[in-house]
């Protein structure tokens, strides 16, 4: 649907569900709060201009693909989306600029192909209606994330919870069992407990430029908070355990 507010608007839905919000006049414009706060993080992860190769697992309309292009022109970029149809739809409605490669398939099992230590950042944005699936979720899909990326590289993983935030602090648990680094980011009272939202989980095996980040965070017209030592579970999440995110209350997502 087109934005009656914004020239070269676009709000993707699936479903009824809000998916994707582009803007093909000004990529850098971003409307979803979450999709910012990933933004800040490739904002802050190489100097600025500075190309980076990227594998985003989950496309849409392709939004942070479109921003790293014009914020970081040369950057390598791979995205995978499950759904061929969909991406079909953006391709003939929303296409994309060149130096965006897309791959039609399974996150996980693409992810599986990807040579080691050939990527500076993968962002996993993958939702199967409003739900993370299960088998994205585990330690051993964190490592095959961990694997592709180069030293010093970033992994970020947008998933959404609610009270009492079991979810959450299971795959926060579980980036750490993997990476040496891990921060969380979200809303204060999502961080609470208050309210069901997304929430940004960060891992690397270097340090993460928390202090510029949350400098950013901080800045945003919703602020959001930065904890570098996220509460966790007792246990991390394996393929044997792992479950989809919990579905979201009704009306979360209402665009009514």
């Amino acid at each position: 649907m087109p934005d009656i507010d914004r020239d070269g608007g676009w709000l993707l839905t699936l479903d009824g569900t809000p998916q994707s919000y582009v803007d093909l006049q000004d990529p850098t414009y971003l409307e979803f709060e979450y999709v910012q706060r990933i933004a800040h993080l490739l904002d802050v992860v190489a100097e600025p201009g500075e190309p980076l190769d990227t594998l985003h697992l989950g496309g849409g309309a392709l939004t942070l693909p479109r921003y790293l292009a014009r914020t970081r022109p040369g950057s390598r970029q791979q995205v995978v989306e499950v759904d061929g149809p969909l991406t079909e739809f953006v391709a003939d409605h929303l296409p994309w600029p060149t130096g965006i490669e897309v791959t039609v398939g399974d996150a996980r099992a693409v992810l599986a192909e990807v040579e080691n230590a050939s990527v500076d950042v993968v962002v996993a944005d993958v939702f199967r209606g409003s739900r993370t699936p299960a088998h994205l979720t585990s330690v051993e899909f964190v490592q095959s994330a961990a694997a592709a990326l180069r030293p010093g590289g970033h992994y970020a993983a947008n998933l959404a919870d609610g009270p009492p935030l079991a979810f959450a602090k299971a795959q926060a648990a579980t980036l750490a069992a993997v990476f040496a680094h891990v921060c969380l980011v979200a809303e204060p009272s999502v961080l609470r407990g208050r309210r069901y939202g997304n929430i940004l989980l960060i891992g690397s095996d270097g340090p993460i430029p928390v202090g510029e980040l949350a400098r950013l965070l901080a800045a945003d017209p919703f602020p959001a908070r930065l904890t570098e030592s996220p509460e966790q579970a007792a246990e991390p999440v394996t393929d044997a355990t792992a479950e989809d995110s919990p579905p979201p209350p009704a009306g979360a997502f209402s665009l009514n």
